[in-house]
């Protein structure tokens, strides 16, 4: 048995470490002279999914996609409006801020913009320091030492401790954030567009870095993307979403290989490629993402999709397993789906 078949033997008996069941997030839309609520934001809209132990799972997106927000809602740093959300067995949908602390231990982010992120007033070994100081009881020779180790992790200097965020350049305020989250020893990590700022050659040296970290510290990600080239490299199953909903969820080669929805499909059509020999027929969108205070019915890809149908408009599609964990919205692939209606229309005509 090779070594690439029994680490996906053992992520494939590994438990689930985070579980989303029906999860929404609403903002309210205030108007007129007394703010009263006139409509809602549907930035989440019903998604479930689960994350094993050890895994990677990428969500890509275009923008307002809602990614970020869930996210933010699985670490609690949003409050659903409905949906359960499960961690390590245990429901934390209602837990109170203090229970929440001590979990937070457990579950950490690193965020698009480094310098944005990290307190410009703060030098980098106070910032690394700090959660040490809330979260654990370590002395000061122990904290300073776990500070100098996580430095060395992630490619940095023992003395860059003693410098400031403005003295490093972007990919290395990445490199600081990371070590930042890896203080405690967390067992999960959401990276939010954590390389979408950084220049490409940086771009491929933090998502190594954070692969190397995944190997030597037991980590599990939800990477969150809208660059479908970089949740390639990193990630073990991705899920795609549109306006709020998650429209397809498969392993990596699954989704890059074989994708179902169209809009997976006009996803990846839009990939630079320099292989000449492999040409890919581009997919264009008709149209610009429907604004999430007002969906449209049924399926919410419908005003774009180039594969539309009546059915699309009067019936929000099923999330159906395909077999091995592939999982599509699309009335294309529903049982009855709409190719088998056409198909009787057609022997009906004659």
């Amino acid at each position: 048995m090779t070594v690439l078949k029994q680490k996906k033997d053992q992520k494939a008996d590994q438990q689930t470490i985070v579980k989303v069941e029906n999860l929404k997030k609403y903002f309210p839309i205030k108007g007129g002279i007394l703010k009263r609520t006139i409509g809602h934001v549907k930035a989440v809209d019903d998604v479930s999914f689960e994350i094993k132990k050890g895994e990677t799972l990428g969500v890509v997106g275009e923008s307002g996609s809602g990614k970020s927000t869930l996210g933010r809602m699985i670490l609690r740093l949003l409050e659903p409006t409905e949906g359960k959300i499960v961690f390590e067995d245990q429901d934390i949908t209602h837990l109170s801020n203090r229970k929440m602390r001590s979990l937070r231990k457990d579950m950490q982010i690193v965020f698009q913009d480094p310098f944005a992120s990290l307190n410009s007033k703060m030098s980098i070994r106070e910032i690394i320091e700090e959660p040490l100081l809330v979260q654990t009881s370590m002395s000061k020779k122990e904290r300073q030492e776990k500070v100098v180790s996580l430095l060395e992790k992630v490619g940095l200097q023992p003395d860059d401790r003693v410098k400031y965020p403005h003295e490093f350049s972007g990919g290395q305020r990445q490199r600081i954030s990371i070590a930042r989250a890896l203080a405690i020893n967390p067992k999960f990590i959401i990276g939010d567009e954590p390389v979408s700022a950084l220049d490409v050659s940086i771009q491929a040296q933090v998502l190594n870095l954070m692969k190397d970290l995944q190997d030597e510290f037991d980590l599990t990600y939800l990477f969150i993307s809208h660059d479908l080239s970089v949740v390639r490299h990193i990630s073990d199953r991705v899920a795609v979403m549109y306006l709020g909903r998650i429209v397809e969820l498969a392993s990596k080669k699954e989704i890059y290989e074989n994708p179902l929805h169209p809009y997976t499909q006009a996803l990846l059509s839009s990939i630079p490629t320099t292989d000449i020999d492999r040409k890919k027929e581009k997919i264009t969108l008709s149209g610009d993402l429907p604004s999430p205070s007002n969906p449209p019915s049924g399926c919410a890809f419908r005003t774009r999709c180039p594969l539309v149908h009546e059915r699309c408009a009067e019936e929000r599609p099923e999330f159906n397993d395909m077999g091995e964990g592939h999982f599509v919205a699309c009335h294309l692939f529903d049982k009855p789906s709409i190719r088998d209606e056409e198909v009787k229309q057609e022997k009906d005509m004659h």
